[in-house]
């Protein structure tokens, strides 16, 4: 999933003072209403009533993702069915509770209380998956903004056990990337197994995923962080505490993987791809060292291709690991939230109103041709 990091504004207000619980019968909505093109409208869609277990929350931010172009232009082969027309997209809300379903009393969770809603929306908690603590791939789980009412909209239903509290002193703003963005970047860290004083490599370092995952690991991980994007992105990226920013258009042909192996000795310990270039999944394996580790999390957009440079035996001889990071858990999406809230993690957004969706997805498209971003709409 690549980002660049807008948030939308629902026109609820923030918020922040007192919560009027006037809930209306109906509601404005930004709808996919011509899925295969990127076209939304905005419309107006009944208010839902929380079910058992669920709680209703007023929105005030929602961020825009690379996922939600993906569904609404059905360019990722990965899901398994086309979007339906009137599908309410979005995966990044921030806003208050407003009304608990029945069940809901004993949960914790209190009227007014600021929660988070994730691309995945709701899990079992009974599947393997779950009870090993993956809770992201989840069997039974639903998808926020995918065959299920997502968060371009005023007012969504929450699972009450899987909406994420937001730390107080956390903009509702910076928080919205934050349930994606960080939540998958700090995974894919994670999953990297490196250690502090070690080099990553992180492509598309200054796209809404990237650059948040820089200042993870640079800040929170005291990793050694090697940033490749466009050349107008190295403020942004050595700012966010990139070692070293490479500009993948100075660079021809495989220039790029013995630059990252000057600058390493031997190569990186890990190697994050965060925009959707096959092209550049080919080059990752290329600039690691023995023993190291590519994490996928762009996903390229239309019928998918194998890594090119996967070949057996070059893993084997080199002891390479690939794996593959989805969305984390909801301990990661705390952990992340609490970087953002003491400081650790400053997301870069621009603010945008609901009905500028259509623009803002356009926008994305334009970062797929060149390399990528995030945003945030409220």
């Amino acid at each position: 999933m690549t980002h660049t990091n807008t948030t939308a504004k629902t026109t609820n207000g923030d918020l922040n003072g007192d919560l009027d619980l006037t809930i209306p019968q109906r509601h404005r909505a930004a709808i996919y209403d011509k899925p295969g093109t990127i076209s939304t409208k905005l419309v107006e869609v009944d208010t839902p009533e929380p079910g058992a277990g669920e709680v209703l929350i007023r929105l005030t931010h929602s961020g825009v993702c690379h996922s939600d172009l993906g569904v609404m232009t059905n360019s990722w082969e990965t899901l398994p069915k086309p979007t339906p027309a009137g599908q309410i997209g979005g995966h990044e809300g921030v806003g208050r509770v407003v009304k608990l379903g029945p069940g809901v009393e004993s949960s914790g969770i209190k009227v007014g209380d600021r929660v988070g809603v994730k691309w995945v929306a709701s899990v079992c908690h009974r599947c393997a998956p779950c009870l090993a603590g993956v809770d992201g791939l989840c069997i039974n789980s639903t998808v926020s903004g995918y065959f299920r009412p997502g968060t371009f909209q005023q007012y969504v239903v929450g699972a009450a056990d899987y909406v994420t509290p937001i730390p107080e002193g956390l903009s509702s703003a910076s928080a919205a990337p934050m349930l994606c963005a960080g939540v998958t970047m700090y995974d894919a860290l994670k999953k990297a197994q490196v250690k502090g004083g070690e080099w990553v490599v992180i492509s598309g370092a200054g796209g809404g995923l990237g650059h948040i995952g820089v200042q993870i690991a640079a800040r929170g991980l005291g990793l050694r962080v090697i940033g490749i994007d466009h050349g107008s992105k190295r403020g942004l990226v050595e700012a966010s505490g990139a070692e070293h920013f490479l500009d993948f258009q100075q660079f021809a042909g495989d220039d790029i993987v013995a630059e990252v192996v000057r600058l390493t000795g031997i190569g990186a310990h890990a190697a994050l791809v965060a925009n959707t270039s096959n092209k550049v999944y080919e080059q990752a394996l290329h600039y690691l060292r023995f023993n190291g580790t590519l994490v996928c999390v762009g996903v390229p957009e239309g019928v998918a291709q194998p890594i090119a440079s996967c070949k057996p035996g070059y893993l084997m001889v080199r002891q390479l690991t690939v794996a593959g990071a989805c969305v984390g858990n909801r301990r990661d999406a705390q952990e992340v939230l609490d970087f953002a809230a003491r400081g650790v993690v400053d997301p870069h957004h621009t603010l945008v109103h609901l009905d500028k969706l259509t623009e803002v997805s356009v926008f994305l498209f334009c970062l797929l041709i060149s390399y990528l971003g995030d945003l945030c709409l409220s």
